[in-house]
């Protein structure tokens, strides 16, 4: 069956508006759409293709399991997802692994799993969980509105409660909110879908300095950041601070869905049998994609790369700006950056991405007004100075109209 951009509108739901190409095959950093044209990856499926496109190990990994066992719900476990749990645990201040297929998946795990934890250990008055302005943890009615960004969760009904909402960055703000009625604090420890935002060091250090003073649990959100994105296995690593309950998705598959929440065992404890679940949790395939992935990114010269190729983006989205003065900051970490539009281009992110996706580049936004890149980490020089020649050419067109 021939089908076209012009299907989606047919048969889909429109909640999306997907670009006029439909691409067909990918390759590392490359992707050919349907009529054989050629474009450069710089949105890695929203820092999911952390790999890139059909990296061979992660082909291999999936055909052989494919080949073995699919699926057997979580009546029995499997091979693939204890391999991967062991390897997670052995990698991170984590115990204990619950699995899921997404991260808001992961995060409603998460969630549920702090309020269950309060109200074993400290009674039901314990049930306020605080969260960040901007901040971003899945489109479930649970997460949205934990998320921070009314304009997700408004329009669909009463909401669930005992959720306040406090400004990232903002320790003394947060101090005021935070009693011992709060179950938990969640946060990014880099906003992602709010704007590319690398907090204080010192605001990470005081939320947990303030979790600790009133019993809540920290929770670490790091399903974009997660994985190498930010040269280090997890972003809690660089910043030496350790949360109680960390997810993680997008490039923990790369490319094929899982998601994870990881805790230690005190905390775990408080999910006993059939309390929580998922029937594709820790399906056989995706833990399989999923541990090589992981066997692949958890190495120095990954991390190393990373590092270098950051500095790389830097460097030539500095010269382009300073050739057209449009970005008035590139904000992130490793490869998850974002190029902040000067005052002339406030809320117009979407026609960045347009104009340079008519240059045969893919990118991204992160809200109205920043322009994001989350390529694979592995992407080579080759395509990230060829890529950033593009976007130039996109932005020239724009500056031109």
């Amino acid at each position: 069956m021939q089908v076209t951009r012009a299907t989606f509108n047919d048969v889909m739901v429109p909640n999306y508006n997907p670009a006029a190409m439909v691409p067909v095959r990918g390759e590392g950093s490359r992707v050919w759409d349907q009529d054989g044209r050629e474009y450069i990856d710089f949105a890695g499926g929203i820092a999911v293709n952390v790999l890139g496109h059909c990296h061979p190990g992660l082909v291999s990994a999936l055909t052989e399991q494919g080949n073995k066992l699919w699926h057997l719900s979580n009546v029995f476990t499997n091979e693939p997802a204890l391999r991967l749990a062991k390897k997670l645990t052995d990698a991170t201040f984590a115990d204990k692994v619950y699995f899921a297929n997404s991260g808001a998946e992961a995060n409603e795990a998460a969630l549920k799993l702090a309020r269950r934890f309060a109200l074993d250990n400290f009674g039901e008055q314990k049930s306020e969980i605080i969260s960040f302005k901007q901040g971003f943890h899945g489109r479930t009615f649970f997460t949205v509105t934990v998320g921070g960004q009314p304009a997700y969760s408004d329009g669909f009904g009463p909401k669930p409660g005992d959720i306040v909402h406090s400004e990232y960055n903002n320790l003394e703000m947060l101090s005021e909110f935070i009693s011992d009625k709060t179950c938990a604090v969640m946060m990014e420890p880099m906003q992602g879908e709010g704007g590319i935002i690398v907090p204080d060091l010192s605001f990470v250090e005081g939320v947990r300095a303030l979790c600790d003073k009133h019993n809540a649990l920290l929770i670490f959100d790091e399903v974009q950041s997660g994985m190498g994105r930010t040269g280090a296995l997890y972003e809690y690593i660089n910043l030496g601070v350790t949360p109680d309950i960390l997810t993680t998705a997008k490039s923990l598959g790369g490319g094929f869905p899982i998601g994870a929440m990881l805790t230690t065992d005190n905390v775990a404890a408080a999910l006993a049998a059939g309390t929580h679940g998922s029937t594709y949790g820790g399906n056989p395939l995706a833990c399989a994609v999923a541990e090589k992935a992981l066997d692949i990114i958890n190495t120095p010269d990954v991390f190393e790369g990373v590092k270098r190729k950051e500095a790389l983006f830097r460097e030539k989205l500095h010269e382009i700006n300073d050739k057209y003065r449009v970005f008035t900051e590139i904000r992130g970490k490793g490869m998850l950056l974002g190029s902040a539009l000067s005052n002339d281009y406030q809320g117009k992110a979407r026609d960045f991405m347009v104009a340079a996706n008519e240059q045969n580049l893919m990118c991204l936004i992160a809200g109205a007004n920043v322009v994001r890149f989350a390529p694979s980490l592995i992407i080579p020089d080759e395509d990230i100075i060829e890529g950033l020649t593009r976007f130039e050419r996109g932005i020239a067109s724009l500056v031109a109209k």
